[in-house]
């Protein structure tokens, strides 16, 4: 059974850096979508960041590209968000989710679109708030 955790979470000033960690485990595939999302309550579900781990481009929503940078963490199936100049509407809790992608649509505009539509497995979520 896949399963996803997320970690890294806490409160920083405006200008800080944070960076999440998640890690999907219970699977074997190799190449699959690799999604970070937040919540604030009263709005909609964002979506942060995606990948494909085969390869192709990197999602980020646009408030976000200058400042998020998602990549492989430390081995295995870890994948990190790394967050700086951290502002007050980041603050939210943010999710990680994965599933299995195969074809030649797997990128990561399609992997953010394909997770933010349930799809896959979830994690709880970590919290990240930038208060001053």
């Amino acid at each position: 059974r896949v399963h996803v955790m997320e970690s890294g979470g806490g409160s920083v000033q405006p200008g800080g850096s944070l960076r999440l960690s998640c890690e999907a485990s219970g699977w074997t595939f190799t190449t699959y979508c690799v999604g970070w999302f937040r919540m604030v309550p009263g709005k909609e579900r964002e979506g942060v960041a995606a990948l494909w781990t085969g390869g192709r481009s990197t999602y980020y929503a646009d408030s976000m590209k200058a400042r998020f940078t998602l990549s492989r963490g430390n081995g295995g199936n870890v994948w990190w968000l790394e967050m700086v100049n951290l502002e007050a509407e980041d603050t939210a809790m943010y999710y990680c989710a994965a599933n299995l992608c195969r074809g030649p649509n797997c990128d990561g505009t399609f992997c953010s679109r394909a997770l933010q539509g349930d799809s896959g497995a979830w994690g709880q979520g970590t919290l990240v708030t930038v208060s001053s």
